[in-house]
């Protein structure tokens, strides 16, 4: 059974929240896959990881790159997963694949955008209509998590 995570982005954009996620992912040593919902999408994401923190960078790779295989995290607008990655993440209404392979599924979507939520809220249904662990997760004032089901 698939651990499904659904972060609702209320107050912070996803380029201040997914660079912080995907660090968590890398800490704990698991492979991730991010599906967004177009090509220009994960280009813009692409240069993000690079670039979000003067300090650091998130080693990760997209299509075009080379062998997929070797990327801790990446980046792509299909159903691939190049880095046997056991996280997948669905940001930008992307289709998720079947998620029965993953260890966890995040979802992660704009509490702004009537599409995205209602896009959520079938993704939801399906996933726990497919019998997986579902939480869902709101951003707080101080620009935390806070688990609300």
């Amino acid at each position: 059974m698939t651990e499904v995570l659904f972060y609702h982005l209320t107050l912070r954009p996803l380029e201040d929240v997914l660079p912080g996620l995907l660090e968590k992912c890398l800490e704990r040593e698991w492979r991730v896959v991010v599906q967004t919902g177009s090509d220009e999408r994960v280009g813009a994401l692409d240069s993000l990881l690079w670039t979000y923190r003067d300090d650091s960078f998130l080693p990760h790779g997209a299509a075009g790159d080379g062998n997929g295989a070797e990327h801790p995290v990446f980046l792509t607008s299909g159903p691939d997963n190049p880095n046997a990655a056991n996280v997948r993440f669905l940001v930008d209404r992307a289709s998720p694949p079947d998620l029965a392979p993953y260890m966890r599924a995040v979802f992660v979507f704009d509490g702004h955008d009537p599409d995205a939520l209602n896009d959520a809220r079938a993704h939801w249904k399906s996933a726990k209509d497919a019998g997986h662990d579902i939480t869902y997760w709101q951003q707080t004032e101080r620009g935390g998590w806070e688990q609300k089901a």
